[in-house]
């Protein structure tokens, strides 16, 4: 059986991916209600970073990975794709290339990207 102690230091995959997709709705609705640059906006997208540098260094390459994603407009971006579903979801929100490339070591993203 897994201690209350081990799941905080070691959530799963799924309480991660849950984690990031709840932070990622309250940045977007912090930046709504208070604009970009306001403290709960900024801390709520720091921990969507925070979270999914998480998730890679502890599930990447074998249940998620970064991909580019072409489709987006502007800024350039990652998915972090999950190699299986999480409920209904196939990605684990977006991490824009440039702050992929100030948070994680050069190895770190050749690691993380599809192989």
């Amino acid at each position: 059986m897994i201690s209350e102690t081990a799941k905080l230091f070691y959530p799963s995959v799924e309480k991660l991916v849950k984690e990031i997709v709840a932070v990622n709705h309250a940045w977007k609705v912090a930046c709504e209600l208070f604009g970009q640059d306001s403290p709960l906006s900024i801390s709520s997208r720091d921990l969507k970073t925070c979270l999914q540098v998480r998730l890679l260094r502890s599930y990447a390459p074998e249940q998620v990975y970064l991909i580019e994603d072409k489709e987006s407009e502007g800024e350039q971006l990652y998915s972090l794709r999950l190699r299986e579903p999480i409920g209904n979801r196939l990605y684990a929100e977006h991490l824009p290339m440039r702050i992929a490339e100030k948070v994680l070591a050069d190895k770190e993203l050749e690691k993380f990207k599809k192989i």
